[in-house]
């Protein structure tokens, strides 16, 4: 009988000394947390604020997916310059198009798209394509087959400006200049076109057709003198041109 009682007044003891430990615990706990919710109301007070949490979003891609993709684009891109050696400009158009879909931002399959267009008289499509080329990398051809496009559409001044910015970037190239010039020609712009292409034969003294040019704007603007010269050089460098030499017949009579 007194072994039981030891034993109840043993454990009636343990569960006493365990309950005053949770108790302390838990006195502890809202200490603890009282504490922390003062200290971030005092810094949200002295104009701290809880960055919240971003997550990081990992690159969906695949670099092996990405591998795949190249490989494909190449292939469907040397099958078209193939399909374009046999002159099967369809194929070609094809194999282009679809190396688009697998990669759509491919510049440099964008560029022969646009070439292609471009050479097949599909000027339209050609200028949509190279509207958007610049956008992504402003090269200079890009802007010089832009300029093309538009002439061949009768669109002249819109041709003047992609042909400026083709200048702007190679004003050392002759081409650029007489390109600009014969945009500004058709344009009525005559008096913009004379130094661009006084500039440009300078450097292509035997370009005949581009001393037409020049010939004629100084007729446009009344400057007969100075194209009564210009055909006396084309008529050095073609002396059985009977147009020209009427033209200078003509001129002498004024």
């Amino acid at each position: 009988m007194v072994y039981a009682y030891v034993l109840t007044f043993s454990f009636l003891g343990i569960v006493l000394i365990f309950g005053v430990r949770m108790l302390l615990r838990n006195r502890g706990v809202r200490r603890f947390v009282r504490s922390m919710k003062q200290r971030l109301q005092q810094a949200e007070e002295r104009g701290f604020h809880i960055a919240e949490e971003k997550r990081i979003r990992r690159p969906s891609r695949n670099p092996r997916a990405s591998a795949i993709e190249l490989q494909q684009v190449r292939s469907l891109t040397r099958q078209a310059e193939k399909a374009l050696l046999q002159n099967k400009t369809d194929d070609a158009e094809r194999l282009f198009i679809q190396a688009l879909t697998v990669q759509p931002h491919a510049l440099d399959v964008q560029a022969q798209l646009a070439k292609l267009y471009l050479t097949t008289g599909r000027e339209n499509k050609a200028e949509a394509l190279y509207k958007e080329l610049i956008q992504q990398r402003p090269d200079v051809s890009f802007y010089a087959n832009l300029g093309l496009a538009y002439y061949r559409q009768a669109k002249y001044v819109e041709s003047c400006q992609a042909y400026q910015e083709a200048l702007n970037r190679e004003p050392h190239i002759p081409e650029r200049s007489a390109a600009l010039g014969r945009a500004c020609i058709a344009a009525q712009r005559f008096t913009e076109a004379v130094p661009l292409l006084e500039k440009a034969t300078a450097r292509l003294s035997r370009d005949i057709s581009m001393l037409h040019l020049l010939a004629e704007c100084y007729m446009q603007l009344g400057q007969t003198d100075k194209a009564e010269e210009i055909y006396r050089r084309i008529n050095k460098l073609e002396p059985y041109d009977e147009e020209v030499k009427a033209k200078l017949l003509s001129l002498a009579r004024v």
